[in-house]
């Protein structure tokens, strides 16, 4: 493709896209491109599963594919309805689709019964009766051949008879197991007779009692694939030595339509565990209040926290596609966030530990409204009117009494400039009887209403406020990194050691202006000079405001690219 200025315009491409190019160039798969995105429904989803949401839809959209969203749902001692709910709720969130184009493995178990039978009858498969210490010791190791079960050369007859009895419920768990009989020397220990079905004498959530077997994972998810004729299964990287174990299932399936795997590196990030049972654990043993805790990686933990799915799908975007483990820094995660909420974000003040100021020669009881950019980045985004009052409130640490040098705040004696508003100096500070500071009087000056005055002379200081009359209480909670250390256990081996004691920090008594009675959760907040915020979507209510914050203001990961030469 050639640009305006003539030069050809070069299109870099991951390596998955340029194996879909020319699968589409050669006519492979009639010129279609249908992918899967297969989470088991087991927990909550992450920001690394938002990788490969990104991932596998944005593949669908860009070569006018389909997406299919499979639950693998092959262990129901551990599946919830609650958490297929909550994918199919993330998914969507993140702004993709799946067409009607939901399936669920537990679809497929007839049919994948009648293949373990056809594999049985081939003599592919056996019925074993190791101990699972056993199976361990028989497997081998990376260094030493495994060693064939004694139960491998059961006849075909006497391996369907077992096989039945398991499927009617006549075996306890854990007595017997299908395995596939491949090669028990094989270098690659998934191919030394891996498991194919299990005894589980569990309720399914959508087969209710209809089975007491369950296929494993390796052996449904490449059938499923096949069955849903998926042109390109991408996985993590994890599932590389696997592949060959897939090739041989659906090889020996016979099922015409031959799927390929294909294994991207997962995402890795720091100050964070993104696996299931220890986020499982989390919320369990009662370190988060739930998977949706803000202070989570989870999708909901993300979105109650504020975060954006156009940031979240940026940062996947930047990342990239590639075959090689590496971590990425949280600090890239916080540079996309606030890039995308600073064009987003409606501007608003509120002040986080109030300090009362009077303006002793402003009118009592007068209102006045000054109009103020909702944002200055987006025009579209209109103004607002916020009240302006004889009494105000701002920011603690908008005051000091001795100041040092370079400190360009409110001052005894010092001038400041009140954002939208009028130019203020202190006059007078009224203290309690113990001391402390608990008001300023202040005097402003009419002339310089909108910040700026005819002598055009220089303040340095601008502060925001709320009207004492008009401020609205509310409480706010400022999160930290869940996780104090970069990998969490990895000094002690237990992450829990580097859990942050000061994660959350909740703040009541915060004042914010009355504009905000009307934000609801998914309203994304600036509060000026303060950082990005929202309102809770479980705790907050019309009567009683709770504000998240979502990410300070400050960018740690511009700084250091800067600073890199980046």
């Amino acid at each position: 493709m050639e640009t305006e200025t003539g030069h050809e315009e070069v299109i870099s491409r991951n390596f998955i896209e340029r194996i879909i190019d020319e699968d589409l160039a050669q006519g492979t798969h009639g010129g279609k491109v249908v992918t899967r995105f297969p989470p088991e429904p087991n927990g909550y989803l992450h920001i690394g599963h938002a990788k490969s949401i990104c991932l596998n839809f944005g593949l669908a959209q860009q070569y006018g594919g389909v997406c299919h969203l499979r639950f693998d749902d092959t262990n129901p001692a551990k599946e919830e309805v609650e958490y297929i709910e909550s994918i199919k709720r993330d998914i969507a969130w993140l702004g993709f689709t799946w067409d009607g184009y939901e399936f669920y493995a537990s679809d497929y178990f007839e049919i994948l019964h009648t293949i373990a039978l056809k594999l049985i009858a081939e003599g592919k498969a056996y019925v074993d009766e190791l101990s699972p210490e056993q199976v361990r010791t028989y497997r081998g190791t990376l260094k030493e051949p495994g060693v064939n079960s004694p139960y491998r050369d059961r006849s075909i007859e006497e391996n369907l008879r077992l096989f039945s009895e398991m499927k009617d419920g006549k075996h306890a768990e854990g007595t017997l197991f299908l395995r596939a009989k491949i090669d028990m020397a094989s270098p690659n220990l998934n191919m030394r007779d891996p498991s194919l079905y299990r005894i589980k004498h569990t309720m399914h959530h959508r087969t209710g009692d209809a089975w007491s077997i369950y296929p494993m994972y390796d052996f449904t998810h490449p059938l499923s694939d096949a069955l849903e004729k998926i042109t390109h299964s991408i996985c993590t990287l994890e599932f590389e030595d696997h592949r060959p174990l897939y090739d041989w299932i659906v090889a020996a399936s016979g099922l015409p339509d031959v799927p390929h795997q294909y294994e991207f590196a997962r995402l890795n990030l720091n100050y964070t565990v993104m696996s299931k049972r220890l986020l499982l654990q989390l919320v369990k043993d009662g370190h988060v209040s739930g998977w949706d805790d803000p202070r989570m990686p989870t999708i909901s933990g993300l979105r109650r926290r504020g975060y954006s799915p156009q940031a979240i799908r940026d940062f996947a975007g930047r990342i990239g596609v590639s075959k090689t483990n590496s971590v990425v820094d949280f600090a890239l995660l916080d540079h996309c966030l606030r890039e995308d909420l600073n064009t987003r974000a409606r501007r608003v003040m509120a002040v986080i530990d109030p300090l009362k100021v009077v303006i002793t020669n402003y009118p009592e009881d007068t209102t006045e409204y000054i109009e103020a950019d909702n944002n200055p980045e987006d025009p579209s985004a209109g103004k607002r009117q916020i009240p302006f009052t004889r009494e105000l409130y701002i920011e603690q640490d908008d005051f000091m009494e001795n100041p040092p040098r370079k400190y360009f705040r409110l001052s005894p004696g010092r001038e400041i400039r009140l954002k939208h508003a009028y130019y203020i100096t202190c006059d007078e500070v009224i203290r309690a009887e113990d001391g402390s500071i608990i008001e300023l009087r202040c005097t402003y000056d009419p002339d310089s209403r909108g910040g700026w005055t005819a002598d055009e002379r220089k303040v340095k200081g601008t502060s925001h406020w709320v009207s004492a009359v008009h401020a609205l209480p509310a409480a706010v909670r400022l999160y930290d990194k869940l996780f104090t250390a970069e990998f969490p256990g990895e000094k002690t081996g237990n992450f829990l050691d580097d859990i942050n004691p000061d994660s959350v920090r909740e703040l009541s008594g915060c004042m914010v202006e009355p504009s905000l009675a009307q934000a609801v959760p998914g309203d994304y907040l600036q509060f000026m000079r303060t950082g990005y915020f929202c309102v809770d979507s479980v705790d907050s209510s019309p009567d009683a405001l709770v504000f998240n914050r979502t990410i300070p203001l400050r960018d740690s990961w511009a700084k250091l690219k800067k600073k890199m030469g980046i």
